[in-house]
């Protein structure tokens, strides 16, 4: 009970953050705008919190929130292509309770898996910057403490890996980054004894051009679920 406080309680505080103007400009006009298939949608507009079983073995580490996605719904991964393309791998790996994610209150529950990113505002054309990737990276540092139980994290794409790398460097000291270099598929074991696995990030770009597939996706869930002892 305690780490679901806390995790919460670190929620609340990534919600109300100010730090990048940049994002929180965009962030908020996005939502006033908002894209005509949604129009009738309150959007988020906020930094987004992040979402799961504060006891899980498994974290799925992602870029950034999507403009009419989660910076509309308010989770990760939920109202975009990506996360229709995540989910349900999600689900059938035995992670997820239901394959489609479309509302924070579309009653979806994850078992022994903890969803975040490096970067909790949605940015202008999905690149956010160092500087905002450094201003964001307290509540990743905060995170991969408060997550006891964790054993291994799957890092969406590159930026996700190279972010949880900054990490291990902050926290342990670790050097040689050269060595962990990424590929899909790609497993290391870090200082902290966390296994990082390297994946594709699920993005339209990389889904409906083959580069990553279902069967490649569920294989890198299905591996994290073995080497979490789950």
């Amino acid at each position: 009970m305690a780490a679901d406080k806390s995790l919460a309680a670190l929620n609340a505080r990534v919600v109300s953050c100010e730090l990048c103007p940049r994002l929180r400009l965009h962030c908020a006009q996005v939502a006033q705008e908002k894209r005509r298939a949604y129009r009738e949608w309150e959007y988020w507009g906020r930094p987004v919190p992040s979402f799961g079983d504060p006891k899980a073995r498994v974290l799925a580490l992602g870029l950034a929130p999507g403009a009419h996605g989660s910076n509309r719904t308010g989770r990760p991964f939920t109202g975009d292509g990506s996360g229709d393309f995540l989910f349900p791998v999600l689900h059938a790996a035995g992670f997820a309770s239901q394959p489609k994610a479309m509302s924070r209150n579309d009653g979806m529950r994850l078992d022994g898996l903890w969803i975040t990113s490096v970067a909790r505002c949605a940015p202008p054309g999905n690149k956010p910057t160092q500087e905002e990737l450094r201003n964001c990276s307290p509540w990743l540092d905060e995170e991969l403490q408060l997550l006891s139980n964790l054993r291994v994290v799957v890092c969406l794409g590159r930026i996700a890996f190279d972010g949880l790398l900054a990490h291990e460097a902050r926290a342990n000291g670790m050097a040689a980054r050269a060595r962990f270099g990424f590929a899909h598929g790609a497993e290391f074991n870090l200082p902290s004894g966390l296994v990082a696995i390297a994946s594709y990030h699920p993005s339209l770009q990389n889904t409906n051009t083959g580069k990553l597939t279902r069967e490649m996706f569920l294989k890198i869930f299905a591996r994290a679920r073995e080497l979490a002892g789950l």
